[in-house]
């Protein structure tokens, strides 16, 4: 007699939104208390967008770029938008069937067990409070900058050049940002809709006069370059290592759109509307990234001298060198009006993953019972985000007092973070779905052989990354016994999580023993 096991397969136990109340829904995934509903597809994109903050990365990241790999950068634009872009679709399969605010933690949890699943939401939450803590300070320097300009008075701008004076105004935004993430989705939407906005028409304006002034001609443009095809060429890269370093810094500048997934309790069709809204703005940013990365390199050129962009003098921070040979004086503050408007955005929307996940992890056991509290009024993590705006704060401080040159390779170490929880999420779609695959080409196009792709190339970068931080000339080129504090730095958070983990075990042995979230056995057993 053949009986079929009554257990289900992957994705069919937990297709729609978890219980609103709070209870657990089918698989084992449960209802936080989130406001259901208050996201729609045009609002989850323009989330997404702005966690990732379009403008900030291309000024902290052109220079950086060219540098590696010459006039090959909009190449590597589109060789780091690729895994993102494979990944995207992982997350997208694996929300359509557990729409959990979690995502990264829950998802591969419910694929990898307990253990691996709290190491990926570690990896999600630590690497999102080192982007605070970066955005928080270029959102002060810019601050500062612009007032500046506004002011006439170099004094004025100099502030920012006095530690106290700094980290005071540092931590003035991170309240600010958390008291914004606490009030709700819906609090700043028109304020988050004008941002992104401003953004995106910023960064038109200057594409459209940076190639206006595209062999110009004048003292500031000698170094244009005329458009070549062979920018988009991956393969015209000098050397292999040039193009892993050049792709970890373009990886960096995608980070930040799965923020449109965390809120996906949160979004009006939570199956398939964040997941949507993800391929919407990841088309947004290579493009703007594109336009803007070809259209600089055409007007000044990829080198090192003058205004070049891989000029070491100006690498860092492209937008205050181009703003006024570009824009002109007047229109060259909009520039720096929409940094800090992309790094203010940014910091706000970037505590919508990292309090989600928390509240999932500790909806499950995973974490304290405390953080599962949801505001009655706002609906939103309300403990979660302050812990999250503190510990950002304290971060960011200490760090900043500590040395400047630990803060830089803090943020260097971020890239390990990114591969480290994207490839093992884009794993667990694969695995999960493995029972789907040979169901039609679509389940092992998306559900297969795509995530596989994507974590394969992510995995990749994630070890040719660790491997170079060995180095003490990696980063800052300061080292801890002859190791370079890059690699100390992102290992050592790494382990970090271990004990915590540990010590969470003993608090919480149920959620480790995999009673909590349960593991879907992901095909049907057919027995004799």
């Amino acid at each position: 007699m053949t009986q079929l096991d009554a257990r289900p397969r992957a994705g069919d136990t937990v297709r729609g939104s978890a219980p609103a109340d709070g209870g657990t829904g089918s698989g084992g995934v449960r209802g936080k208390g989130l406001g259901g509903n208050s996201v729609g597809l045009m609002g989850s994109a323009v989330i997404g967008v702005s966690t990732v903050a379009p403008v900030y990365c291309l000024t902290s990241t052109l220079g950086s770029t060219a540098g590696e790999v010459g006039v090959q950068m909009p190449a590597v634009f589109l060789a780091g938008f690729l895994p993102m872009l494979l990944v995207a679709f992982a997350y997208r399969e694996l929300n359509k069937a557990m729409p959990d605010c979690g995502t990264s933690f829950t998802w591969t949890v419910k694929a990898f067990g307990p253990r691996v699943g709290w190491m990926c939401g570690w990896g999600l939450v630590i690497a999102t409070i080192i982007v605070l803590s970066n955005l928080a300070g270029v959102a002060t320097s810019y601050f500062w900058l612009l007032a500046g300009e506004i002011t006439g008075s170099s004094s004025v701008a100099a502030l920012d050049d006095s530690k106290p004076v700094h980290i005071i105004t540092c931590l003035a935004l991170i309240a600010v940002a958390t008291a914004i993430s606490y009030r709700g989705m819906t609090a700043t939407k028109g304020i988050q809709y004008a941002l992104v906005g401003l953004q995106l028409v910023v960064l038109a304006l200057f594409v459209t006069m940076a190639l206006s002034k595209a062999g110009s001609g004048g003292p500031d443009f000698a170094s244009s370059l005329d458009f070549s095809w062979s920018w988009l060429n991956p393969f015209a890269v000098q050397s292999f290592a040039a193009f892993t370093a050049g792709l970890s810094l373009s990886i960096f500048m995608f980070w930040g759109w799965d923020a449109c997934l965390t809120a996906n309790e949160e979004t009006t069709g939570s199956e398939k509307t964040p997941g949507r809204a993800a391929l919407i703005a990841m088309v947004v940013l290579v493009g703007s990234y594109l336009a803007t990365g070809i259209a600089a390199q055409m007007a000044v050129g990829s080198g090192e001298s003058g205004l070049g962009l891989a000029n070491p003098d100006t690498s860092d921070n492209v937008f205050a060198a181009l703003a006024g040979p570009v824009m002109g004086p007047g229109l060259g503050i909009l520039l720096f009006l929409a940094v800090l408007a992309s790094a203010a955005a940014s910091l706000q929307t970037t505590f919508i993953p990292v309090a989600r996940t928390v509240l999932a992890m500790s909806a499950y056991e995973a974490m304290p019972a405390s953080y599962a509290k949801v505001h009655p009024r706002f609906k939103t993590p309300g403990r979660a985000t302050v812990t999250a705006g503190i510990g950002t704060g304290v971060f960011y401080t200490v760090m900043t007092l500590v040395s400047e040159h630990v803060l830089v390779d803090t943020i260097y170490a971020l890239g390990l973070m990114i591969c480290f929880y994207y490839a093992l999420t884009a794993f667990a779609c694969a695995w999960y779905f493995r029972a789907e695959l040979t169901r039609s080409a679509r389940d092992l196009v998306f559900k297969g052989l795509f995530p596989l792709l994507g974590g394969i190339l992510l995995a990749a970068v994630f070890a040719k990354t660790l491997y170079d931080m060995w180095d003490p000339a990696y980063g800052s080129g300061s080292s801890v016994f002859g190791v370079g504090s890059v690699f100390v730095i992102g290992v050592g958070l790494l382990l970090l999580g271990v004990v915590l983990m540990v010590a969470m075990e003993r608090r919480s042995p149920a959620f480790f023993r995999g009673e909590v979230l349960t593991k879907e056995t992901p095909a049907l057993v057919v027995q004799d």
